[in-house]
This record gives C-alpha cells, sequence and structure tokens, in this order.
C-alpha cells in the first residue's frame, strides 16, 4: 500500500444546506442547467468555483438531458450534507502532486463502514468522478478522489500563474500550485499535467488508487475519533472508475495482493495486457490518421456527425485524397478509396458499429488531442518541447477577457485540451487536409524506430495492469459500441486473460451503449444510444451487496437494452434487473 505524503495541508471545509457534498445545492435541476454563475468573473471565490467544478463532473459523463431517465429511472441527487477533505499528495517517485479529496456524509453509516475509491475518469480535475461518488454517498459511505496527477491545474506560461488547493489562481511561488512545471518559457503556452509534468502519471494509476485508499481511512479517523482505527480490516472499501478511471481501478486490482480492496467496478476501462488487445495511442493514432477517410463511405451517410448536411467534411474528403497520393489507398475511384481506408480499418479490428460512434470523435478532433497529450506524456516532454511540433496555447474567447477564460478552467477543464479558451497548435498545414502531418507524425512515433519512438513503446509498455489476487470481486461493464476505447481492445481481452487464469470476473458487455453518456444530449445520440451508467450503478449495487453484506455476485448475462428513438427512456428498454 502506498504511504500518503503530503504536499500541501488538509484543507477541511463543511457543506450543508444550500451547499451540500452531492451537488453543491444545486440538485438535478441545477445541475443540468446552465453553468454555475461567477459574481466576478475574473475573480471566482472557492465556493464558486467548487461547485461549478461539481457541476462540470457530473454533465461530463452523465445524461441530465429530459429524455435520459437519470433521477427518474435510474440515480438521483438528493441533498448529502457533510464534511470535505483536500490536500496535494504526491507519489514517493513524482515530482509533482497531485489531488485527493475526501467527502464524509453526515449520515456516514458506521455499522457498515464503506469507503469508495473513485478516481477521476479521462484526465480530468478531482471532481471528475463524482457520479461514481454520488452513488456512495447516497448509501451512507464515504468517498474519496483522486485525479491520477493529471486534472485542469492548467500553468499559464505567460504570467507564471497555476491553480492553488481552492481552485484560485495563483502566481508561481506564491502557493502550492497543482502544478508548476520545472522549466519554462513566457512563449511556451500553456503547460498541462498529464502531458507535461514528466512523471509518466498513467503508470502510476494504480498507486494513486491504493494511496486515495489510505488517505481516505485517514479523514475517517479525523471526522470519527471515537470510531478510529479505520483499517482496510473493518472498512469495506469499493474500487470504481469510468474510461481511464477504470483503468486506474484495475491497475490497483493487479497491484493490491495485501488486500485492501474488497471489490472492483469498471466502467469501459482503458485496460491493457500484455500481449493481447491494443494500446490506446496505437488505434487513437490509427483513428487520427485513417478515420476520416473511411468515414466518407456511404455506408456511414446517416451517422451523427459523419456528414455535413449531405456531403462529408471537406478534410475527410482531402485525407482520403492524400493518402491516395501517398500509395495508400490505391484505387482510382473515391469510393473504392473510401472502402479500402474502411477495409484497413477492419483488418485492424475496428467494428462498422464501432466505427459509426466514433465519427464524433473524429469531428471533434478528438484522436489527434488525445494522442499529442499521451505523446507528451510517454516521452516526458516539458512544455515548449512536445513532439511534432505541437503545443496547447490560450486562445480568444469572444465576450470573455483573457483573465476570467483562465480563471474557470480549473472548474471546467477536461485535463486534454482543446478546452474553452485552449487551442492545439501545430503540425498544421494552410491546406484542405490541415491535421495531416500532425497524424503522420504522431502516428510514425508507434510505427517507427527511432529514439523516440522506442521511448514512447517503452512508456506504453510499463502500462499493462497485474493480475488482481483470486479472491477479488471485479466487475466490468462496457457498451459494445464504445468508438472512443472500444471493448475489442480493452475489456474483451482483460476479461478473457482473468478467466484463462482462474478467475471468475463478471462482465456486462452493454449492446447500444458508447462511451460518452453525456453525448446522448446531441442530436442524433439518444435515439440510437443508451447510457451505460444505470448499468455500472446496477454493479455497483451488487457489489455492495457482497462486500458489506455478503450476498454472491449474481452471474447475470449482460442486459439487451434497446435505444429509445425519439421518445424517454422507459424501465423496458433498459432491460435491467430488479
Amino acid at each position: 500500500m502506498v504511504d500518503v505524503i503530503l504536499a500541501s495541508p488538509v484543507r477541511r471545509s463543511v457543506h450543508r444546506g444550500d451547499d451540500d457534498l452531492l451537488s453543491g445545492g444545486l440538485g438535478l435541476a441545477g445541475l443540468a442547467g446552465l453553468p454555475v454563475g461567477f459574481a466576478d468573473p475574473a475573480r471566482p471565490s472557492p465556493a464558486e468555483l467548487r461547485r461549478r467544478a461539481i457541476q462540470s463532473g457530473w454533465k461530463g459523463i452523465t445524461d441530465l438531458g429530459p429524455l435520459g431517465g437519470f433521477g427518474r429511472l435510474y440515480g438521483n441527487v438528493p441533498r448529502v450534507p457533510g464534511r470535505e477533505y483536500s490536500a496535494f499528495a504526491r507519489l514517493p517517485n513524482a515530482r509533482h502532486p497531485h489531488r485527493v479529496l475526501c467527502q464524509i456524509p453526515d449520515a456516514f453509516d458506521a455499522k457498515a463502514r464503506c469507503l469508495l475509491v473513485a478516481p477521476a475518469s479521462g484526465s480530468r480535475g478531482v471532481y471528475g468522478a463524482t457520479a461514481l461518488g454520488g452513488w456512495g454517498l447516497a448509501r451512507g459511505c464515504a468517498v474519496v478522489y483522486t485525479d491520477k496527477a493529471a486534472g485542469t491545474g492548467y500553468f499559464d506560461c505567460i504570467d507564471g500563474t497555476g491553480v492553488a488547493l481552492d481552485g484560485t489562481r495563483a502566481e508561481a511561488g506564491s502557493a502550492v500550485l497543482e502544478f508548476e512545471p520545472a522549466a519554462y518559457a513566457a512563449d511556451d503556452g500553456l503547460a498541462i499535467k498529464h502531458a507535461h509534468s514528466g512523471d509518466h502519471p498513467e503508470a502510476d494509476w494504480g498507486r494513486h488508487v491504493l494511496q486515495a485508499v489510505r488517505f481516505g481511512l485517514a479523514m475517517l479517523d479525523e471526522a470519527f475519533p471515537a470510531l478510529a482505527p479505520f483499517t482496510p480490516a473493518n472498512t469495506r472499501i469499493i474500487a470504481a472508475g469510468i474510461s481511464n478511471g477504470g483503468a486506474a481501478v484495475l491497475q490497483a486490482a493487479g497491484q493490491d495482493q495485501a488486500g485492501f480492496l474488497d471489490g472492483v467496478v469498471a466502467l469501459e476501462p482503458n485496460v491493457q495486457i500484455k500481449g493481447r488487445g491494443r494500446a490506446l495511442y496505437d488505434y487513437a493514432t490509427e483513428a487520427a490518421l485513417w478515420m476520416p477517410a473511411a468515414l466518407t463511405s456511404p455506408r456511414f451517410a446517416n451517422v451523427p456527425f459523419a456528414r455535413i448536411g449531405a456531403t462529408p467534411a471537406p478534410a475527410w474528403i482531402a485525407r482520403r485524397q492524400n493518402l491516395h497520393a501517398r500509395g495508400l489507398l490505391p484505387s482510382i475511384d473515391p469510393a473504392a478509396q473510401a472502402e479500402a481506408a474502411l477495409d484497413y480499418l477492419r483488418q485492424a479490428g475496428w467494428q462498422d458499429e464501432v466505427l459509426a460512434t466514433a465519427a464524433s470523435s473524429v469531428a471533434f478532433d478528438m484522436w489527434r488531442a488525445v494522442s499529442a497529450t499521451y505523446a507528451s506524456a510517454y516521452l516526458r516532454a516539458g512544455v515548449g518541447a512536445m513532439p511534432c511540433g505541437l503545443s496547447f496555447r490560450a486562445v480568444d474567447v469572444n465576450g470573455m477577457t483573457a483573465q476570467a477564460v483562465r480563471a474557470a478552467w480549473w472548474a471546467e477543464g477536461t485535463g486534454i485540451p482543446p478546452d474553452v479558451g485552449i487551442g492545439l497548435f501545430g503540425g498544421m498545414e494552410a491546406s484542405a487536409d490541415p491535421t495531416l502531418q500532425s497524424a503522420l507524425a504522431l502516428r510514425e512515433l508507434w510505427e517507427g524506430n527511432d529514439t523516440s519512438a522506442r521511448t514512447l513503446h517503452a512508456a506504453v509498455d510499463a502500462l499493462v495492469a497485474g493480475l488482481p489476487r483470486e479472491d477479488l470481486p471485479i466487475w466490468i461493464v462496457h457498451g459494445a459500441e464504445d468508438g472512443l476505447i472500444p471493448a475489442a481492445f480493452t475489456s474483451d481481452s482483460y476479461v478473457e486473460w482473468l478467466r484463462q487464469r482462474g478467475l471468475e470476473p463478471r462482465y456486462w458487455r452493454v449492446p447500444h451503449a458508447q462511451h460518452f453518456d453525456a453525448f446522448l444530449q446531441l442530436p442524433g445520440f439518444g435515439d440510437r444510444y443508451v447510457p451505460l451508467l444505470p448499468y455500472g450503478y446496477a454493479a455497483l449495487d451488487r457489489m455492495h451487496a457482497r462486500v458489506v453484506e455478503g450476498v454472491p455476485l449474481p452471474d447475470w448475462p449482460s442486459p439487451q437494452p434497446k435505444p429509445r428513438g425519439p421518445s424517454a427512456l422507459t424501465a423496458e428498454m433498459l432491460n435491467l434487473r430488479a
């Protein structure tokens, strides 16, 4: 178990009445509404920033739309008064700190001591798993979060400011900052912790989870001294995560040979096994290069975000032409070129239904942003030295001052820009296919054999998950149409590997579910796909009964839901057992 090394004092706060733990007093309607306002947009208070960060955490991974069923068919947002403890912590081998945050409800169930550890999804900030934390708080569990040494503590090299523990911006040297690069110049742009810390945080995600457990137990000792000590022997500990958070809890499961974790639930995990499946960097760079051409195929004409009007985006057509010009698509017929690009991806393991969902990631230039961030992290590149000539830089936002834009980054950023007021620059050319050069360069880091490519592969090799102990219950939930972290590249291989070694994980591969529940409010998405979160909640319900009450996990087959079409989601469509 990783000891807790604090890099700051613990910040303690009480949240009751109109400022609770679960929603900051916003309730379901407020979480789904307009962004929390700031009295002074250039200098928001810590309370305002916290409330917007909670709101952003919910909105980032949850379908809160009126047709989606949250609060009606699954999930709820009750008022949960309690106390909050936050700090910067550090792993023994790390150069930079990361955030840990523990929420302890007033209604903590001392008879069934439960601690839920929930690492942030994606590269989000410490409130990035609030939708999972809400499940725990509503059941009287304490919840401890970690940002996994990613997060939204962006450092602005122009004015030398970063983010303090309370979320406000502060100058370097005036406070302990979430992230401050070791070296930077004013024209280096923005330093993003996941990309520029030099700590290779992804390789330590399991250790971040186990360290967060330690922090949570220590805060329970402080909150309830008469009941102390809280230990893994007398407190049931469940680890749950989504996406990268799912990868983190599975990494922790493979490192937890001492038996601190009692149960693990992973949703759509970005998990990697040696010699099986595919690494995220591999298929993300492949998608960034090839997918625009493949999606010009007529078979994707009715897919959300695959067309502008009735035709593919001009840049996608240009990508198909450029791949042909490089000899990668030999036919001179445009339709045959599109089919050849599609066949290339199919041979690499992509399925048509997954490609259809992934069109949104292509439209939002998500593959290139993910690849750029991870390449920089794997090569341990500092700000101003990102590979392929790339950089993150501030951009003007109409109607907002530069100071107001920067002040909101911590509360509403994703950890992988582009974000509001931040763009990805470099590796571009003035052509109909402006991102081609950076897509080629990022792919070459995977396919090449120079020093940088070998360094990147070594970093990726360090990400493989270890084998969990035999008696650790694990439940994995993955959308069958996940277009960002395809199950065929990740969960399928991981579950098969566990079963071949005698373990018995539960695995739901949910039809018609994709990666981003939040996207279900976008045109064309909600009528085609079902949310994944209700299946995660169902798995957590059963896991809680298993670890707290000793009820065996059911061995149910994957649910078979139906998309809702233009109407509201119903319980029958979800096909969940009571």
